[in-house]
């Protein structure tokens, strides 16, 4: 079976400023007097790239979602001065595409329909797929979106790895969106401590 071949990733340089045009007298004037006529070099040239290790793209990737997740919480937190969240901001990127992942930013919880008590955790993705109902989390991921946010019911001892809970849905999702406003508003809902709180969220 033949292997599957690893992503390289590359980056050109900064672009350079950009040269004065001549004008016409002075391409004739340098052609007269060298005899040669001059071509502006291109910005990038293929022979100018840097690969980038698969560690390193890992790193970038691993800041800027956390940089977003720092954000997300934020503004979750100022909502409200009762409807706080700790932050429990880290990353992980999905093995063999260290340019895609996901950030997990607060855990809570909350009281579902009939009173259930849930625990749950709260995620950006840098991509948009649907969510697995078995072994696999994400299946058919689509990179034309540029995020994903969901949160999924969760459970474990203290101490101790979460798992996904799917005692609610086979897939443990709470919800799911590409809307930043519409996430925000679903895990305001999650945190709402009373129903007057929930319909003011829900008009936002």
């Amino acid at each position: 079976m033949q292997a599957k071949e690893k992503i390289r990733y590359f980056e050109a340089p900064p672009p350079s400023p950009p040269v004065p045009a001549a004008t016409k007298s002075a391409a004739h004037s340098e052609f007269l007097r060298t005899g040669r006529i001059v071509r502006h070099k291109p910005i990038w040239l293929p022979q100018e790239r840097r690969y980038i290790s698969h560690e390193e793209v890992a790193e970038r990737t691993g800041k800027r979602l956390e940089a977003a997740g720092e954000k997300s919480h934020e503004r979750i937190n100022a909502f409200h001065r009762s409807i706080q969240f700790p932050k429990i901001v880290f990353h992980r990127t999905l093995e063999g595409s260290p340019h895609l992942g996901y950030c997990h930013v607060t855990a809570a919880r909350t009281l579902l329909a009939r009173r259930v008590p849930v625990s749950w955790s709260f995620y950006i993705a840098n991509f948009f797929s649907e969510i697995g109902e078995e072994e696999r989390f994400f299946e058919r991921i689509h990179t034309s979106y540029s995020r994903m946010y969901f949160a999924v019911a969760i459970e474990g001892e203290p101490g101790q790895p979460f798992q996904v809970s799917r005692t609610i849905r086979k897939n443990g999702l709470l919800f799911q969106t590409s809307d930043p406003m519409e996430a925000i508003k679903n895990v305001l809902l999650l945190g709402a401590s009373n129903d007057a709180l929930r319909e003011i969220i829900k008009k936002l």
